[in-house]
């Protein structure tokens, strides 16, 4: 097969599966937490067992196919890679392993805990720590999920130049601000993301820092 017609599949793979993924992260973050907080305990536990293991199973193969098809297409591009690209694949590669490695394995103890409870039993008593982590590590996505997306976009339309060089300071200042923000994510507290708009708001000076960041040291 031709190489562009894999990289254009690739692409087209990616956007595919991104859709699926970040759509899907924003539905959690902006409309079912928010009901959590309002819904009876028997809606809640229900919800838990019947619509949010479906919902999950979505988010997380959509997590991973959007990565996979990401390293096909950095793949085709490792020569000359923008500096744009690489912070956008970093904050898209942590957003991934957050999925896989702390929101999933947290959510499926929630969701252990309210099947016993629906079943008649007891809550698990690891549900209580497991529940803010997985919040946590999704509100981190959401907040990455910002900048991400700004620079896969300007990565092909108003690229801050190719890894190396003069970019090498920018990017490393960059990076350090997205490991400190991850590092929060697996340790900290949610802070101003706690709340809808607090997120968001995080999300857009997160993405205003780090392009200036990149634009002007």
């Amino acid at each position: 097969m031709d190489a562009s017609v894999i990289d254009y599949l690739a692409r087209w793979g990616h956007f595919l599966a991104g859709i699926t993924w970040i759509g899907l992260l924003y539905y959690f973050n902006f409309v079912q937490t928010e009901y959590f907080k309002e819904a009876d305990p028997s809606a809640r536990t229900d919800a838990f067992t019947k619509l949010v293991p479906r919902a999950l199973w979505w988010f997380r193969w959509g997590a991973m196919f959007t990565f996979l098809t990401g390293v096909i297409l950095l793949g085709f591009r490792h020569m000359g890679l923008s500096v744009d690209i690489t912070v956008g694949a970093v904050l898209g590669t942590l957003m991934f392993l957050n999925v896989w490695l702390i929101i999933w394995p947290n959510q499926k103890i929630v969701i252990a805990s309210n099947e016993q409870v629906k079943a008649g039993g007891e809550a698990l008593p690891e549900a209580a720590g497991a529940a803010p982590k997985a919040a946590l590590a999704s509100r981190t996505n959401t907040l990455f999920s910002l900048p991400m997306l700004f620079f896969m976009g300007s990565s092909a339309h108003m690229p801050h130049g190719i890894v190396g060089g003069q970019t090498t300071t920018a990017l490393i200042v960059a990076l350090v601000i997205i490991i400190a923000l991850e590092l929060n994510a697996i340790f900290g507290k949610p802070g101003p993301m706690a709340s809808v708009s607090g997120v968001i708001h995080c999300g857009l000076g997160l993405t205003a820092a780090l392009w200036a960041v990149l634009a002007f040291l």
